[in-house]
């Protein structure tokens, strides 16, 4: 089968019940995408597909058809977020990293300026072991234009 990834095309030969995530790390050598629980409940897994954050763990190659997917090195190092995550001492660990960026380029696609309300529902699910949430949340509103809050003294 042939896959769209971050603008190239890939002949793969996988298995059609293949986790789209394997596909991308074990055949395509595309690393930056994590896999972190396997049942797609934390989110570092996350790619786009035709610019909806999906979990890769949980989609089967074969249901990718002639989407197009947008992993984190489709991002090109130069996003807005990546450099907002950078100055904001987002990363500790960096596991989660990958899924939280593309989660919240979704929600940057879809709503330039979002509100705290809006990052939280888009950010539900991408979970972080180092407790980082509010830099995650100064980053996109950072990343958006807006000044992120200030945390009171």
């Amino acid at each position: 089968m042939q896959l769209s990834i971050n603008g190239k095309s890939y002949d793969v030969a996988s298995e059609p019940d293949t986790p789209l995530l394997w596909v991308l790390r074990d055949e395509l050598h595309l690393t930056g995408t994590k896999y972190g629980c396997g049942i797609a409940q934390c989110g570092a897994c996350t790619v786009h597909l035709d610019g909806q954050p999906v979990r890769s763990c949980q989609t089967p190659v074969s249901s990718v058809g002639a989407g197009k997917i947008t992993t984190i090195e489709g991002l090109g190092g130069t996003h807005p977020l990546q450099a907002a995550w950078v100055k904001h001492d987002v990363p500790q660990c960096g596991y989660c990293q990958s899924g939280q960026i593309m989660s919240a380029a979704a929600l940057l696609a879809q709503t330039p300026k979002p509100d705290d309300a809006a990052i939280d529902s888009a950010m539900t699910g991408n979970i972080c072991r180092c407790g980082a949430y509010q830099r995650i949340r100064a980053a996109i509103k950072d990343a958006s234009g807006q000044a992120p809050a200030t945390a009171a003294a």
